[in-house]
């Protein structure tokens, strides 16, 4: 590739869980591994061997079991993962200081300022996939070109432990005979969509008039899938990523359709979730909600404020209403989350929230947080909690 066109790599760990699985146990080597564990827990990774009995990420153990009985079901460990995960970001940052991290398991790297003295991008590529196969003992995939849309599909296109660069003159090629799914953004229902327009390929959203796509899809949605279907992606490699979310969710050992213990439950996972969101420094400005029922489906529901929150009360009684809205006595429910969303941070609503809003929980939520950090998560709860707490 030309010095003066960027250069970025998708840089994506193989099945890293199950990989991880089997560095710390060679025993496991060659043989079909699941990460995931419980009756009713889901599957978080899957080795190739096991991806060939047709096991999946998310999908339930259970089934996972009666595919491939003889694979090996490991519990996950993200702790070990965490510390895999940094090592490998230290590699990273020795190449570039560009680094965006998306999850443990992989990364844009803009290398554009390294070719002059570690070679081009295809070099560079192969020197990072050989030290984290080194000095991790797992391996990884590793897409590269001009802009960050292009790299991640290559890097999809090129797995397990392989490498491909799609050069800036090639990337229509590439790109136009893929399916619409691989398209970011392309979801189920983008996909259905798109499907009762006659559009399979993303040549034919391409080919499709931006207009016309805006009129079916939005605004937002017509013009990005526009721009993404001829290849054009403007955004930087962003080193300092801001969370866009803090969440909390449980699966049920067994369904509940009892509502007051379920509004327990959500009570719980408000607390966990707005203190892990006040740690950080930010406040919420949405707030979701999930509920998974007994047949695997799952719904959301959201609510934006007119004002950023951080108090655990003012959360809750959001989440609590767009649970009741939801009139689900008598459904057998597996699995609720709450997640905090569209976060910015509380030093910036300070003033806009100074007189429109109370400011008593805000302090209560203060000193509760530093009470619990010096002696622990239990040492204070909301009471309609503290009985849960005695029964553990």
């Amino acid at each position: 590739m030309n010095q003066s066109i960027a250069s970025i790599l998708h840089v994506d760990m193989d099945a890293f869980f199950a990989s991880v699985a089997e560095k710390d146990n060679p025993e496991l080597k060659g043989r079909p591994v699941v990460v995931g564990a419980g009756v009713r827990g889901v599957v978080s990774s899957a080795n190739y061997e096991a991806r060939k009995f047709g096991i999946r990420s998310a999908m339930p153990v259970y089934r996972a079991k009666a595919l491939a009985p003889h694979a090996i079901f490991v519990p996950p460990d993200l702790k070990r993962y965490s510390e895999v995960s940094a090592q490998i970001m230290n590699i990273f940052e020795d190449i570039t200081p560009l680094v965006e991290p998306l999850s443990l398991d992989e990364a844009f790297l803009d290398v554009t300022g390294s070719k002059r003295l570690l070679g081009s991008a295809l070099e560079i590529a192969e020197i990072i996939r050989k030290r984290v196969e080194a000095e991790q003992g797992i391996t990884c995939s590793v897409g590269i070109s001009h802009n960050k849309f292009i790299a991640k599909i290559a890097s999809a296109h090129c797995k397990p432990n392989g490498v491909l660069e799609i050069e800036p003159e090639k990337v229509l090629d590439f790109l136009h005979p893929l399916p619409v799914s691989e398209i970011w953004g392309v979801g189920p229902k983008t996909n259905e969509q798109l499907a009762k327009l006659g559009l399979t390929k993303v040549a034919d959203i391409a080919n499709t008039p931006r207009q016309t796509l805006i009129r079916a899809l939005g605004q937002a949605n017509g013009s990005s899938l526009y721009e993404l279907a001829w290849g054009r992606d403007y955004r930087d490699v962003e080193t300092q990523r801001v969370d866009k979310s803090v969440s909390s969710s449980e699966t049920f050992d067994e369904d509940l359709d009892n509502q007051e213990e379920i509004l327990k439950i959500l009570l719980r996972l408000t607390e966990r979730s707005a203190e892990r969101m006040r740690a950080k420094g930010y406040a919420a400005q949405t707030i979701s909600i999930k509920v998974r029922f007994a047949d695997f489906k799952t719904i959301s529901r959201s609510k934006t404020l007119d004002l950023p929150t951080v108090t655990t009360w003012e959360i809750f009684e959001v989440v609590k209403n767009l649970y009741q809205a939801l009139d689900l006595a008598g459904v057998l429910v597996r699995l609720v989350g709450v997640s905090l969303d569209s976060l910015v941070e509380n030093d910036d609503i300070q003033q806009m929230v100074l007189g429109q809003r109370a400011s008593g929980w805000r302090q209560v939520d203060r000193v509760a947080d530093r009470i619990r950090a010096r002696f622990g998560g239990a040492s204070l709860r909301p009471a309609r909690l503290v009985e849960d707490h005695l029964e553990e």
